[in-house]
């Protein structure tokens, strides 16, 4: 009489619990793999939509030869909103992708935040090298927190695109809804009407400044400058 040769269900039961170990010893670094790329894919996705930023002011000049930027998209349609040559519909809301020509959305499939100097995006006048100066405009800041206090990371802030990263709290989806606002007051920070917004590191929920994933990048007014007045603008 023949004995069969399979496993038998001991046998099949470690090798199950084997594999079970393995997988889940992959799988922690697979998604700390997968989160870095989409985070450097939307670090990419913000530098891109900070250069279009450039491009729209070098390509919209005024009819005397002054440049402006865009207003904030403030109805989804990734179009700005603009009331008229001189004003936004408001100064804060998402990123005008659809008129810059770039990604409409980060790595985790939402919105990016735009925020601008009302100074700088009126289409009569427009803004050159030397108008406004600094000191003659109310500019944004970005912080280390938000009490923003020194050491300030940038002043003179012009304008200001954020990701609100991978959790997401409180930005727009693709779909239009806005997910659950943030509880943690740096990122909420990002998201008020303040003329303030945080940069620091990433911090998990258990962190004592509390949970923070954010991903920005702007310009200051000699930034800004330099990039698209390199030769100086024209002077109304």
């Amino acid at each position: 009489m023949k004995h069969g040769t399979g496993f038998t269900l001991i046998e099949m039961a470690i090798v199950l619990i084997i594999i079970t170990i393995l997988v889940g010893g992959l799988a922690t670094p697979l998604a700390a793999q997968i989160q870095a790329r989409r985070i450097a894919e939307t670090k990419k996705i913000l530098e891109e939509a900070r250069d279009a930023l450039y491009g729209y002011a070098m390509s919209h000049p005024t009819g005397t030869g002054s440049l402006y930027l865009p207003c904030p998209d403030t109805d989804g349609d990734g179009r700005e909103n603009r009331v008229s040559a001189t004003q936004c519909t408001a100064y804060r809301g998402t990123y005008p992708w659809a008129d810059l020509g770039t990604a409409a959305q980060d790595a985790w499939g939402n919105r990016l935040r735009y925020a601008v100097v009302s100074n700088f995006i009126n289409s009569s006048t427009g803004f050159t090298a030397t108008t406004p100066s600094p000191g003659n405009f109310d500019p944004l800041q970005v912080c280390t927190d938000r009490t923003c206090t020194p050491p300030i990371i940038a002043d003179q802030v012009v304008f200001v695109v954020v990701s609100h990263g991978p959790n997401g709290w409180g930005a727009q989806n693709v779909n239009g809804s806005t997910l659950a606002p943030p509880t943690a007051l740096d990122e909420a920070d990002n998201l008020d009407s303040d003329r303030s917004y945080v940069s620091r590191p990433p911090a998990k929920p258990d962190n004592p400044l509390g949970e923070f994933d954010d991903l920005l990048t702007w310009a200051s007014h000699a930034q800004l400058i330099a990039r698209v007045c390199p030769t100086g603008c024209v002077t109304p």
